[in-house]
């Protein structure tokens, strides 16, 4: 209601109360003062009140939308990822950590390396020429087995990352405040870390599976060194030797 329509209900309103004050019959000795002035001082303030009350409420109700707002901004996002990405995390570790024969560790891969693939001992039996020659083809193919189980858990993940990343994009456009978009802004980058966490692993199983193979090969031609040494240097020939065929 304007201004305009409160000062003429209120004058109205004063209008018929003066009326209604009236008696029926009025002595003529009584008289009534009217007092403009004053009556319109007390109409202007009136719809100065009236204004007053309005400014208040229209105030309490931008108060409510600001607190709406707020309430929106620290809404937080009904759908979360991190357990799946966790778990799709702890998968790919446990297969990095079933690592076969030579684990990725420092301490072991120094060992392995001054033994299994250190140099061709020259005292060593032909035997166990034979044998570390056996232990480094094994290790090779454990490698590049682990190596494909590695890749395979990385692609049994794409269809997980796929389903997830699609709901966080959904989740992120429908966001209905600050904090939802936010939330699901890192769930997403989390995701894209998990991806690369996969990619990394993925690397690391193929690389250590080649450089065994490498190491194999480097191995393989120090043994044959070894071997062809031993086959050209000269022996202690042939010694006959007393034999009783008949008792």
């Amino acid at each position: 209601m304007s201004t305009q329509s409160c000062l003429r209900a209120v004058c109205l309103a004063a209008m018929v109360s003066v009326v209604v004050a009236m008696p029926a019959a009025t002595p003529v000795a009584a008289q009534i003062v009217y007092d403009p002035s004053n009556y319109a001082q007390n109409v202007l303030q009136a719809a100065r009140a009236l204004e007053q009350i309005n400014n208040q409420i229209t105030g309490l109700q931008n108060q409510a939308q600001m607190l709406l707002n707020q309430a929106r901004n620290l809404a937080s996002l009904p759908q979360s990822s991190l357990n799946k990405i966790q778990q799709s995390i702890q998968r790919t570790q446990q297969l990095l950590g079933d690592a076969q024969r030579i684990a990725y560790d420092v301490g072991q891969i120094d060992r392995a390396f001054s033994t299994t693939y250190g140099p061709a001992s020259t005292i060593a039996s032909d035997q166990s020429l034979i044998d570390g020659a056996r232990e480094r083809w094994r290790n090779s193919v454990a490698s590049f087995q682990d190596a494909m189980k590695v890749q395979a858990g990385v692609v049994a993940n794409i269809d997980t990352h796929r389903a997830e990343m699609s709901s966080l994009v959904t989740a992120s456009q429908s966001a209905t405040g600050v904090l939802q978009a936010t939330q699901a802004s890192n769930q997403l980058i989390a995701l894209q870390g998990q991806q690369i966490a996969d990619l990394t692993a993925t690397v690391a199983a193929q690389g250590r599976a080649q450089n065994l193979e490498a190491a194999e090969r480097a191995a393989a031609k120090e043994q044959a060194h070894e071997q062809l040494r031993r086959f050209l240097t000269p022996g202690t020939g042939y010694r006959p030797t007393t034999v009783r065929m008949f008792q």
